[in-house]
């Protein structure tokens, strides 16, 4: 269009390229171009109509078209109606992701135009309203550029909301950090004081998402509010703590377990989300294929046994713990639980929370529980020789125990328990079922493409060409979905050793865990990577989800 030389175009592009931003960005940047020029060459390239928002006047029926919440989630604005949809301002007519849920938002065909970003923001606030915005963000910058006075105690320092009421900025941005991480998804929220800021992190499907940070000064307050909330000290910084913040967020209950750690530029926070309605898996949400899940459901049906479930944690033993008992749980059946703490309450389950400043340990509760009957028990850890030796005996005396241990693989458990004190006969004569697992995110459903993997991911998982030809291999490209990650939510991968006569026998003989492995493989255990394999090729998620998650298996 002539509004930009070669010379000029030369020092730009090394300018863009040294700082990784975008060259129409950085010329928009320099002042080269306008974000109206630009905005008129998007249209002429993609064949659009360009729109002068600032010059037109909508009528409020062509508004009424496009709800509010959607013109600004989409960040568009409605021009007209015509026979075959509605024209529709955007920044990008090639935003395939916002046509799509625009056209599924309003159910009519979307004809875009294009627009200035700054016009279309301001047509927003002119035509909807400057409604008010609670995210965190916004609260954020409202307390640092002053447009919200934070009270101060008589000493001078930021009040923590202990003595004020729910409007307090400090206590609506604490409630709002919580209502935030919990509409995305997310499982923990960390606050974090760092030498130079305050910075928080939400951890969604498994990693760590760093968010707009609270301004350094009020560090102290925040995490004060959250010592109130939470039921803690707030004269006390020397010592780690830990309490419990039960809230509602959209009509919802959910709890957060919260710690708090001393470090070197403050207290450390960290809350676990802990969605109380969320837990209501099945085995097959839980990513078991048929065949796993025909031998798992066989394996949870045993009349007596223990049934270990392994790995790091974060590996999701826990959830599995509790789809298990909800698949079992039955009125003819009586199941007692020990856990430390009891992160979700299940209707017709005795759940006991271990209290041990009152002297109510695993041990005793294991002891106490074996007088009441039960068919099955459910242990949430087995931690010292104590409450394995119990574990053990109760699954000699016709009860079925689960429980979990942390060790990588399912045959280092044999190993584990072992080293813990338990003698191996015991050990052979009781073990069902040793589970391992890891945790995978899915791919998002809504962005998934066809992808072809790199030959080192193929090596890496030992798929051939054979397999690959007739695979389906996908990977997300990113939308608002998943918030541009390419995944949304996570399943299991398993590792899943059946205890048969033969390796009953091995590890009576207290054989090596590499042993224990190589013959349990013959028999036909599937490793983690040999499962995650499975399922990439079934197009459930990436290659690099399971090289990450598992180690390579050594023939």
């Amino acid at each position: 269009m002539g509004y930009v030389t070669n010379e000029q175009l030369g020092p730009i592009r090394a300018e863009a390229d040294a700082s990784g931003e975008g060259v129409v960005d950085t010329l928009v940047a320099k002042n080269v171009l306008s974000p109206t020029i630009v905005a008129q060459a998007k249209a002429t390239h993609f064949g659009a109509e360009f729109v002068n928002l600032g010059e037109m006047r909508l009528t409020d029926d062509v508004i009424a078209a496009v709800r509010r919440d959607v013109a600004k989630r989409f960040n568009v604005v409605p021009v007209r109606k015509e026979a075959n949809g509605i024209v529709v301002a955007m920044t990008d007519p090639s935003d395939l992701d916002t046509l799509d849920g625009l056209q599924h938002a309003l159910n009519t065909d979307i004809i875009p135009a294009v627009a200035a970003v700054e016009d279309i923001e301001s047509a927003i606030t002119r035509y909807y309203g400057g409604a008010k915005d609670d995210s965190v963000s916004k609260m954020i910058q409202d307390i640092t550029e002053g447009e919200v006075e934070v009270s101060k105690t008589a000493a001078g320092e930021v009040d923590d909301g202990s003595a004020v009421d729910a409007d307090a900025p400090i206590i609506k941005l604490v409630n709002q950090l919580i209502v935030d991480a919990f509409k995305l998804r997310a499982s923990d929220i960390h606050l974090e004081p760092l030498a130079k800021r305050f910075r928080v992190r939400y951890r969604i499907d498994g990693m760590l998402h760093e968010m707009k940070s609270p301004p350094k000064r009020l560090q102290a307050s925040i995490i004060s509010r959250l010592k109130i909330q939470s039921n803690m000290s707030i004269a006390e910084r020397r010592i780690p703590q830990d309490g419990r913040i039960q809230t509602q967020v959209g009509g919802k209950l959910i709890d957060l377990r919260v710690s708090c750690l001393p470090t070197t530029h403050g207290e450390s926070i960290v809350m676990r989300i802990l969605d109380k309605e969320g837990l209501k898996l099945g085995l097959p949400e839980l990513g078991f294929f048929s065949d796993d899940q025909q031998t798992f459901e066989r394996l949870i049906g045993l009349p007596d046994g223990i049934l270990l479930i392994t790995g790091p944690t974060g590996s999701g033993k826990t959830t599995t713990l509790y789809a298990v008992l909800n698949y079992i749980n039955r009125p003819d059946r009586k199941i007692i639980t020990v856990e430390d703490p009891v992160e979700y309450v299940l209707s017709g389950i005795n759940q006991v929370h271990v209290n041990e400043t009152v002297g109510l340990t695993f041990g005793a509760a294991l002891r106490a529980m074996l007088r009441q009957a039960p068919n099955v028990v459910m242990l949430g850890e087995i931690r010292d020789m104590e409450t394995a030796t119990i574990a053990i005996n109760a699954s000699l005396t016709g009860h079925l125990v689960f429980s979990t241990l942390h060790t990588n693989d399912a045959p280092s458990a044999v190993t584990r328990l072992i080293d813990i004190g338990i003698k191996p006969f015991l050990v052979a004569s009781s073990a069902r079922c040793l589970m391992a697992q890891r945790l995978v995110r899915k791919i998002c459903k809504r962005c998934g493409a066809p992808y072809t993997p790199t030959e080192q991911e193929l090596r890496a998982l030992g798929i051939d060409a054979a397999k690959a030809a007739t695979a389906t291999f996908k990977k997300g490209k990113g939308c608002s979905e998943c918030n541009k990650t390419g995944h949304r939510g996570r399943f299991g991968i398993f590792e899943i050793f059946v205890i048969e006569d033969e390796t009953r026998k091995l590890i009576y003989e207290k054989v090596s865990s590499a042993v224990l492995r190589t013959r349990a493989r013959e028999l036909g255990m599937r490793t983690l990577r040999e499962d995650g394999t499975r399922k990439v090729l079934a197009g459930l998620t990436t290659p690099d989800e399971v090289i990450r998650a598992t180690v390579m298996d050594m023939d």
